[in-house]
């Protein structure tokens, strides 16, 4: 099965500890509309994270 996740948008924020929780209401809210969110602390700097937004 193949799958189509496309990357719409990817930008660096500071990081902090209650970022998930934003990432995750809006995963739970915009499901329906094949939205899809992520985030991933910096490989290069820690206190940041990056936020992905993705069309799924």
């Amino acid at each position: 099965m193949k799958s189509n996740i496309e990357v719409l948008s990817t930008t660096k924020v500071k990081y902090t500890s209650d970022l998930y929780k934003i990432v995750d209401s809006l995963n739970r809210t915009l499901k329906e509309q094949d939205l899809m969110f992520g985030l991933a602390l910096d490989k290069e700097n820690a206190d940041y994270a990056v936020f992905t937004i993705y069309r799924t």
